[in-house]
C-alpha cells in the first residue's frame, strides 16, 4: 500500500473538481441565455406563423439591431450549456448494467440538439442580415428559423428517454440518480413531444407560437435543467463522500 502525499489527492479528485466547475458554471450560463432569450423581440410574444410576409419583413427591419445582438449571443454562448449535459452523461457512466450504452447514446442526442439549435440561430440571423431584401425571402428564412427552433424535438425526447432508461437499469443499492428522476424525465419527454407538430400547424396551441409548442416546450426544458442541477449536485456530493472514505490510501 502507498500513502498519498498531500498534493497528490485521491484518485478521481481532479475529475471531481472538473465536474464541480461545470456544475457551478451552469447557473451563470443559464442566466446569460435567459438574458439573450429576453432580448430577442420575437419571443415576447412569439411571432405567429399566420403573420403576412409584409409584417414579418417589417418586424426584421424594425428590430434589426436587437435580433442581431441576441443571435450573435446565442451563437457564442448557446453551446456552453452542453457541458452541463455532458456532466449528466458522466454521472450516467457511474451507473451499473447497460447504462453506459445509454450514456453514449445520450451524448449523441445532446450534440444533435445543440446543432439544430445553432442552425435556428443562423436562420434568424440570416433573416436580419439583409433587412432590405424582399419580404417573401425574409419570411422564408423566418419560417426556417422557427421550425428549426421548435419542431425538431426527436433528439430531446430521445435524450430524456435515454436518461430514464439508464436510471431504470441502474441496479446498485444506492443508485446514482433516484428513480423519481426517471419518471420525471419521461414526463418531460411527453410534455415536449407534441411540439413536433409545429412544423405543420399554423395556429392554436400546437403552432410554433402556441401554449404547447412554445411555452410548455421551453418551460418544461428549462425546469428540467433546474431540477437536474440539484440532482447532479447531490450525486456529486455523494461521489465526493465515497472518494473521501477512501482518501489517504491507494493500492
Amino acid at each position: 500500500m502507498q500513502v498519498l502525499t498531500e498534493n497528490e489527492g485521491p484518485p478521481g479528485t481532479a475529475d471531481l473538481r472538473a465536474q464541480q466547475v461545470v456544475l457551478w458554471s451552469a447557473p451563470v450560463v443559464a442566466l446569460v441565455l435567459l438574458v439573450l432569450f429576453a432580448c430577442f423581440p420575437g419571443f415576447f410574444p412569439p411571432m405567429s406563423p399566420t403573420m403576412s410576409a409584409a409584417r414579418v419583413g417589417a418586424f426584421y427591419r424594425d428590430h434589426t439591431a436587437m435580433i442581431r445582438f441576441s443571435m450573435v449571443g446565442f451563437n457564442l454562448c448557446g453551446i456552453l450549456i452542453v457541458p452541463f449535459f455532458v456532466l449528466i452523461m458522466a454521472q450516467m457512466q457511474r451507473m451499473r448494467g447497460q447504462s453506459h450504452v445509454y450514456a453514449f447514446s445520450y451524448l449523441s442526442a445532446v450534440v444533435a440538439g445543440a446543432t439544430l439549435f445553432a442552425l435556428s440561430d443562423v436562420f434568424f440571423a440570416a433573416a436580419a442580415f439583409r433587412p432590405d431584401r424582399g419580404d417573401d425571402l425574409i419570411q422564408l428564412l423566418d419560417d426556417l428559423a422557427w421550425i428549426m427552433f421548435v419542431a425538431p424535438i426527436g433528439m430531446l425526447v430521445a435524450q430524456f428517454a435515454l436518461l430514464a432508461m439508464a436510471i431504470y437499469a441502474d441496479d446498485r443499492r444506492a443508485p446514482v440518480f433516484p428513480r423519481w428522476v426517471a419518471h420525471y424525465s419521461v414526463l418531460t419527454a411527453v410534455a415536449m413531444a407534441p411540439s413536433a407538430l409545429a412544423a405543420v400547424v399554423h395556429d392554436g396551441p400546437l403552432a410554433w407560437d402556441g401554449a404547447v409548442s412554445f411555452w410548455l416546450r421551453n418551460g418544461a426544458f428549462a425546469l428540467f435543467v433546474v431540477v437536474m442541477f440539484f440532482v447532479v449536485r447531490t450525486a456529486l456530493r455523494r461521489q465526493a463522500e465515497q472518494q473521501g472514505a477512501r482518501e489517504g490510501v491507494v493500492p
